[in-house]
């Protein structure tokens, strides 16, 4: 290892290193110690390359500014990634089973929440997560909570930040898949899930000739209870759409607080069926010229809910799509074809659609949407849903480049633009109040490729009333040459760009073999306040209070009974460095086994794992955590448990025999 007297030459390196940037190539500075002298030349690094390592570079003990929370696409998880080092510091189990935090391996409670996303009885344990959001109070984000959509499953999990544990998992009822979720509006008042593809309400069977008739959109607004943790279904509700897409969505916030704003694709309605000679969907959705930005004004929902106005469907308050239209909840907005993100500026004054076949970007005034409500002056869609004329609410069209997508923002007025086609990050002038310096507004200012195909783009906070500047992270689909050969399944690439200077800055490529990051937000890390260990000893981690079957050390034992006309055993075990209590646990083949788990540490990272081999079961026990298994005891064996971390150096000897008579 290279031992630099790092604190001392770092001032001297960068003077040195901006000085020769100029020169492009390595060469040798005076004052490095030879070891870095040597690494330099043996890699051929740039001065460029050297600064970004050190602006990235963050030493073990210290922590990084940002905390990144990224979608794990297919993997159904979420990635929490440190920035400016961009060290990918947990996986979050969410939707799919994950052994390492004993989520969905035999411990009750996750198994509970899993089961929460079940469909119509069958289990559901994989989930394309995309978009994570933030609890916010007063539009900044607060730290507290994190929710996750799941596209493929119309799916919402809710994790808990004190923890970064799934506390709970709600399927959709009346819808099959989303994508516009979730986000939250300005006070976490709820979690809204967008859909994508229309379907019959509840997805029952409907043949596609009748598409125009039976097929809806949904947007479903989850109420959350920030006391208790939990989105409550009976105080959520969801609005009936037209058949078009709805892709993306964001809340209003400032001046727009109240409304919603979405995308649609396939104004066409087209159902596709290539098979039988029709247009492919991606042909017959990209027909016509313009598309629906949906506005929806949430707070008059509301009204209408409290006044009765809507239908109950599958357990969940539904306005029908006709009371929406005429009772002055949901208008629609001309957009460039095919738009994907829709994006609020921090103001909530400007709406800013980025669509995948036009280079522009298109902004939106809401001041300009509410004049064009109140005059009246619009015609209606097919489905009887008020059109705002384009003219009449567009602020400006901004040309980027090719297949602009998603839009962030920064604190010095500009706007981040995701090109996929081009590869990009485009930066551009936000006008208004935002323009106080004598630049040009409205005005493309820079382009920076990256590699490759950009699909999100985040931000530090940069979704907020207060985005932060300095860095930009680029979700990149595609990352061809630039890591090492593994196969033809290739990483995606995370880039880390700073923003902070007049030019933007490639810092870092980070691979993400774990599946495919759609969003991301990005927090300061000081509004985290996680716990270091549970409050006390016995803490149920879903339930997030004192379990009552927590176990003192002392208090460990066996109990049998007979319940239902069969045995049960019930065990109360504590662990602790370095062994179970008791180690020996003796039951009879049919017998049913509920085990209790206390680790009864109270010390940082002292956690233990509980790994019993031959029944699927695995668990990670955190300081002070009470952990529960049931199971049937349906084979006679010798089966030994041990604890899976290695948690001192007695670690292979903590472990015992559930020992199972025929």
């Amino acid at each position: 290892m290279i031992r630099w007297k790092a604190l001392a030459v770092v001032p001297l390196l960068l003077a040195l290193l901006v000085a020769t940037c100029a020169r492009g190539a390595a060469t040798p500075v005076a004052g490095l110690p030879a070891e870095a002298q040597a690494v330099i030349k043996e890699r051929g690094l740039s001065p460029d390359d050297i600064v970004a390592a050190l602006r990235t570079y963050v030493p073990g003990g210290k922590y990084d500014e940002y905390v990144m929370f990224a979608s794990g696409g297919h993997s159904g998880q979420v990635l929490v990634i440190g920035i400016p080092s961009m060290r990918l510091l947990k996986v979050i189990g969410v939707f799919t089973p994950e052994p390492w935090q004993g989520s969905g391996f035999g411990e009750k409670g996750t198994l509970e929440v899993l089961e929460g996303g079940f469909a119509r009885g069958k289990p559901i344990l994989w989930g394309d997560t995309h978009h994570p959001a933030l609890s916010e109070t007063e539009g900044e984000y607060d730290g507290q909570f994190l929710f996750i959509n799941d596209k493929a499953n119309a799916r919402l999990a809710v994790i808990d930040l004190r923890d970064f544990e799934t506390k709970q998992i709600v399927k959709n009822p009346n819808a099959i898949s989303d994508h516009g979720g979730g986000f939250v509006t300005p006070n976490t008042e709820y979690v809204v899930e967008g859909p994508q593809y229309a379907v019959p309400i509840g997805w029952e069977y409907a043949p596609l000739d009748q598409y125009k008739d039976k097929y809806r959109g949904l947007l479903t607004f989850w109420a959350f209870d920030r006391q208790k943790g939990r989105v409550d279904p009976d105080r959520s509700f969801q609005i009936e759409l037209p058949p078009y897409w709805q892709d993306l969505c964001d809340a209003g916030k400032k001046v727009s607080y109240g409304w919603v704003f979405c995308n649609s694709i396939n104004t066409e309605l087209a159902t596709g069926g290539i098979e039988e000679g029709n247009p492919p969907f991606e042909a017959g959705t990209a027909k016509n010229e313009m598309d629906y930005l949906h506005i929806i004004h949430w707070k008059k929902a509301e009204e209408l809910i409290r006044a009765g106005k809507y239908e109950v469907i599958n357990g969940i308050k539904v306005i029908r799509l006709q009371t929406a239209a005429q009772e002055g909840v949901l208008f629609f907005a001309p957009e460039p074809k095919s738009p994907h993100g829709v994006d609020v500026a921090p103001g909530g004054d400007y709406i800013v659609v980025g669509g995948k076949l036009d280079p522009h970007v298109t902004v939106y005034s809401f001041e300009k949407i509410q004049k064009a409500i109140a005059a009246g002056n619009f015609e209606r869609d097919p489905f009887g849903v008020p059109v705002l004329k384009f003219e009449d609410v567009k602020e400006a069209q901004v040309e980027l480049g090719l297949g602009p997508l998603h839009t962030v923002f920064d604190d010095k007025g500009y706007a981040y633009t995701s090109l996929f086609l081009d590869s990009a990050v485009a930066r551009w002038s936000l006008g208004g109040p935002y323009r106080k310096d004598g630049v040009e507004p409205w005005k493309l200012v820079e382009k920076l490729p990256v590699h490759y195909n950009i699909g999100h783009i985040a931000a530090p906070e940069g979704d907020t009333v207060s985005p932060k500047g300095k860095y930009v992270v680029a979700l990149n689909k595609w990352s061809v040459d630039r890591f090492l050969p593994v196969g033809p399944l290739h990483p995606q690439n995370l880039q880390l760009i700073d923003i902070s200077g007049g030019k933007m800055w490639l810092l870092y490529d980070m691979p993400i073999g774990i599946g495919e990051p759609h969003y991301a937000q990005i927090i300061k890390a000081d509004r985290l306040k996680p716990f270091l260990v549970y409050p006390e000893i016995g803490w149920n981690a879903v339930k997030m209070a004192k379990d009552p079957n927590a176990t003192e050390a002392g208090r460990e034992r066996v109990e049998v009974r007979e319940e239902g006309g069969r045995r049960v055993v019930e065990i109360w075990m504590t662990a602790v460095r370095s062994h179970f209590k008791p180690e020996h646990v003796k039951v009879r083949k049919g017998d049913h086994v509920i085990w209790h788990i206390t680790n009864i540490e109270r010390a940082r990272d002292a956690t233990h794992g509980f790994a019993l081999g031959g029944y699927n079961i695995s668990l990670s026990l955190e300081p002070g955590e009470t952990a529960t298994v049931e199971f049937d005891a349906d084979q006679s064996g010798t089966f030994p448990f041990y604890c899976t971390e290695f948690c001192s150096a007695l670690h292979l000897e903590m472990m015992g025999y559930f020992l199972v008579e025929p």
